[in-house]
């Protein structure tokens, strides 16, 4: 491809006016190399730094939920909710980034109107996944440590499956308008020529990219953050106030138990950190595009920073195996254990079950008393439940 035809890349929401998170639809405004060097940066090294990002999350994902399926005693309700985020990162890792790695070497979209219609779906679709898991995640810390005795054992795990499922329907029908709206179109291009673009709205009217960020940015991002933060709130509240007030009868056990609860709220938290940091960067790339259609910016800051967003982007698609792995010690264990062509550890031999919250015998309880389970406190009548020490 000669170096001129990359001109194409730099053309402004004004031919392209998409942009939209995660942004594999539209051509970005990337400025025209004006040499061998610049061209091989962009055709071969940005591409192979996609490749890496494909390969090392499938990797950590699909082992991830490798684990909490063959393992029956860890399919509780946080586990399930994890492999759920982890379903919505490989669906993002398989479609996304190849579409966007694709812009590298084609000057055309390739992909056709079906492609078009179908692949925008697919993106939000796992886009909506990761951040209604996330909200769902906090909301079940929130229950754990805020209001525990509410938790119903009996049939939790299908409940939470019902729930997953629900979380998959609710983002497929909130990307629907996607496909009603994506068209492929023929654009200009700062040559006076013209390529083929998959365009998410209409280009009949200013208002359309303005109102699409605004709504991807609320519904996909400020929202959730909102309701999450409101959870997180009550939970460091009620973290804070039993620090202070742990009943002396049952101090011991009690103490164990805000332990492990605090321990796996951590690492919800840092998930929603991760969420926040790779994700925020395209949404304000997006709505800057929207609101400046009109403008040109065909300089290599524009062009690093929108790589930058974007790479983000996808690396949170990543990064959660990496920080269960660094978080869990019993995660640690299987993950490395399943490396190990599948030999078994001591948190397999033992009954180390990660972020498990079922309720178990207390006959259980003292066969593995050595084990990283801590059980909580009979209190008011109600069945002993344990919670398992990451």
């Amino acid at each position: 491809m000669p170096p001129e035809s990359l001109s194409n890349l730099s053309q402004p929401a004004g031919g392209n006016r998409s942009g939209f998170v995660p942004g594999m639809s539209e051509r970005d405004f990337l400025p025209a190399p004006d040499g061998t060097t610049a061209e091989l940066v962009i055709r071969c090294v940005i591409p192979s730094l996609y490749l890496i990002i494909i390969t090392v999350g499938l990797l950590g994902n699909i082992m991830l939920v490798k684990i909490f399926i063959t393992n029956s005693a860890m399919r509780s309700v946080p586990n399930i909710f994890i492999s759920n985020l982890a379903a919505g990162d490989v669906l993002l890792l398989l479609t996304c980034v190849p579409v966007d790695a694709s812009r590298y070497f084609f000057d055309e979209w390739m992909f056709g109107k079906v492609g078009c219609k179908l692949i925008p779906v697919i993106q939000l679709t796992s886009v909506g996944v990761s951040v209604f898991t996330l909200t769902a995640l906090s909301a079940d810390r929130y229950r754990a440590i805020v209001n525990p005795m509410d938790i119903q054992t009996s049939g939790a795990v299908l409940w939470t499956c019902v729930k997953a499922v629900g979380i998959w329907v609710v983002s497929v029908l909130l990307a629907i308008p996607e496909a009603i709206f994506s068209q492929v179109a023929r654009v200009g291009s700062l040559d006076n020529g013209s390529f083929t673009a998959c365009i998410p709205y209409p280009q009949t009217d200013e208002l359309h990219p303005k109102i699409h960020s605004v709504l991807i940015f609320l519904v996909y991002f400020l929202i959730p953050l909102v309701i999450i933060s409101v959870y997180y709130y009550h939970i460091a509240k009620t973290l804070i106030k039993s620090a202070h007030n742990l009943p002396g009868e049952y101090n011991e056990h009690t103490k164990k138990q805000m332990e492990t609860r605090k321990r796996l709220a951590k690492i919800v938290l840092v998930f929603v950190g991760c969420f926040i940091f790779c994700w925020f960067p395209n949404h304000i790339l997006y709505m800057y595009r929207s609101f400046n259609y009109n403008k040109i910016d065909p300089s290599l800051g524009h062009m690093i920073v929108t790589l930058v967003a974007r790479v983000l982007s996808f690396c949170n698609s990543c990064v959660n195996p990496f920080a269960l792995y660094l978080l869990s010690e019993s995660f640690r264990r299987h993950f490395n254990s399943q490396l190990c062509c599948g030999r078994k550890s001591y948190g397999e031999r033992s009954t180390s079950y990660l972020l498990s919250s079922s309720a178990v015998r207390m006959t259980s309880l003292k066969s593995n008393a050595k084990n990283v389970v801590t059980n909580s406190v009979l209190l008011n009548g109600h069945s002993v439940k344990q919670e398992m020490a990451l």
